[in-house]
């Protein structure tokens, strides 16, 4: 766990929050901490929170690919031991420094590597006729869910034509704010249609097919 000096990788996508499944970004790890979960060397996080934010059985996606929570249990701070840090990635002192600097209760949370992100095998490919066809029949329910009406097809143009954008300005452009924009983004992202990039997105092989059909139809 590098508690200073560490570069947060935060693409992490949300599912569920109250149950296992995909769970927030409430456990965000550094770059170098992903590597080392998944070579095994590290399999326990310590957080600060008010209530408890993951369940066992939960997972996050990141740039390793899956981590799976093995356990989240309340833990007392006092009773934390060097091998607890050691797992963690830490020791004790920095541990103890690094959760004391929030309010809230401690909480034990085993990780382990869980495996690639499904997703990237999806979105690398051109789907076929009836796979189009499934992926379509999805974005037309998420634009009759939409309280501001249809919106998928604007937002696969969008990152069609503005490729490596900002998200915030790409939202701006049309009325809206950066946070529910992105949320919006990795809806298709979970369809395997775009592509996260160091600063804004693309469409993948999959999301060009989709559109293409799409303005076809």
């Amino acid at each position: 766990m590098t508690v200073r000096g560490h570069r947060w990788f935060v693409e992490v996508w949300t599912v569920s929050t109250t149950g296992a499944g995909w769970q927030d970004a409430d456990v965000l790890f550094p770059n170098a901490d992903l590597d080392r979960i998944a070579s095994g060397e590290i399999d326990l996080a310590f957080r600060t929170w008010t209530r408890p934010m993951h369940v066992a059985g939960g997972r996050q996606r990141t740039r390793i690919g899956v981590v799976e929570f093995t356990e989240v249990a309340k833990v007392d701070p006092a009773e934390l031991t060097d091998e607890d840090a050691r797992r963690a990635g830490t020791d004790l002192a920095r541990l103890r420094a690094f959760l004391s600097r929030k309010d809230g209760d401690v909480y034990r949370v085993g990780v382990r590597f869980a495996g690639a992100d499904e997703r990237v095998a999806l979105r690398a490919k051109r789907p076929g006729r009836r796979q189009v066809a499934e992926v379509l029949d999805r974005l037309a329910a998420m634009d009759r869910r939409s309280r501001r009406g249809p919106w998928t097809r604007e937002h696969l143009e969008l990152i069609e034509a503005r490729p490596a954008e900002l998200a915030e300005t790409i939202a701006a452009s049309i009325g809206r704010e950066k946070k529910p924009f992105k949320a919006d983004v990795r809806r298709l992202k979970e369809l395997g249609l775009t592509e996260s990039l160091p600063v804004g997105y693309r469409l993948s092989p999959r999301g060009r097919a989709v559109l293409e059909a799409l303005r076809g139809l």
